[in-house]
């Protein structure tokens, strides 16, 4: 057969036949007129050449194996000196695995350091130089986040009692949701934070209130002592990422407070949460809840700009005293009169 007829037979292309044949692979027949011709030997040859190439075998480490389909082997790795061949390649992609792995670590370092360096959520690195921008600020607002609208999917919480759940806390242990203790608590609930060195999901910014979770808890760090000085007893942040996760958050934020994590959103489930759905995920919205003696007092829903949530959980604890307002099942929050913000995000 021509060397076409071989090429299209064995599937790959006239330039690579000529190619073994230079390298001494493939040995046509000569017909008297000095063309070449090729067999059904030729046609295997070439498929073999192409299966080990497709292992990662590169063509000049194949002889082994045509030599033993020459020989009269039914596969070309029926003799030792094909299986030695296999133990060679297998040897050069664990020096290149090991060789790839070390090189991946050193530009996760890189990474890393550049995405942290300057962090002012950080603050104990060198200082940015005067007019630069941190590498990955999350603890800013980009301009024009959609702003979230009140959908009353809050509007049944106030007068609830906590139920009786169980979450995990960044400061070791777990933490009784119904029961935190007396006196006001503050939890908020978001719905996952994000990290200077990873990107937060495509189209983020795009959902209205998903984010600002690092600007919030930045805000809960900052307000922290107001918040108690105005009757809060106890501040948590609540989401569904892990408590690795959440510890990694709390550590560079220097957050003066834990974080729960609830992965299965039972809370979302027992008293009837806002969420979302985000690539192939559900996700709390955010939304602030004032527990005062394990009940529900006040609902913070939506929240927004979270940046500046803080402030107002602060200001409504002011206006707000125990002494001057009794737990009421009745008592139903206003959003509009909370001044409270929208739902959900990330930073």
């Amino acid at each position: 057969m021509k060397i076409g007829e071989l090429a299209r037979r064995a599937g790959t292309t006239v330039k690579a036949v000529r190619y073994y044949e230079a390298m001494g692979l493939v040995s046509p027949e000569r017909l008297a007129n000095g063309y070449r011709d090729y067999g059904e030997h030729d046609v295997r040859l070439v498929r073999e050449i192409r299966t080990l190439g497709g292992l990662g075998i590169p063509v000049d480490r194949t002889r082994p194996f045509l030599d033993c389909l020459a020989a009269g082997g039914t596969h070309g790795d029926d003799c030792p000196a094909a299986l030695a061949g296999y133990r060679e390649a297998i040897d050069d992609l664990t020096a290149r695995i090991e060789a790839l792995t070390a090189r991946r670590a050193v530009l996760a370092a890189h990474l890393r350091e550049a995405a942290y360096r300057n962090s002012i959520a950080t603050g104990d690195t060198a200082p940015v130089e005067e007019g630069a921008a941190p590498v990955h600020d999350l603890t800013v607002l980009p301009a024009g986040l959609p702003v979230p609208e009140d959908d009353g999917a809050a509007a049944h919480l106030p007068g609830l009692p906590m139920p009786a759940l169980e979450a995990a806390a960044t400061s070791g242990g777990s933490v009784r949701l119904d029961a935190l203790g007396p006196g006001r608590t503050v939890l908020y609930v978001y719905p996952l934070t994000g990290r200077p060195d990873a990107d937060l999901p495509e189209g983020w910014d795009a959902i209205p209130g998903a984010r600002g979770c690092t600007s919030q808890a930045c805000g809960f760090r900052d307000h922290h002592q107001e918040l108690a000085e105005a009757g809060a007893a106890r501040v948590f942040g609540l989401s569904s990422q892990d408590t690795a996760y959440q510890r990694e958050v709390t550590e560079r934020l220097r957050l003066p407070f834990a974080m729960l994590s609830d992965p299965s959103l039972s809370l979302a489930s027992a008293l009837g949460l806002p969420v979302f759905g985000f690539g192939g995920r559900t996700l709390f919205k955010r939304i602030t809840l004032v527990v005062r003696d394990n009940r529900i007092e006040h609902v913070f829903y939506p929240v927004f700009p979270p940046d500046r949530h803080a402030g107002q959980v602060v200001e409504w604890l002011r206006e707000n005293p125990v002494q001057d307002r009794g737990v009421s099942a009745a008592g139903r929050a206003t959003p509009g009169a909370d001044r409270g913000a929208p739902v959900a995000g990330p930073v």
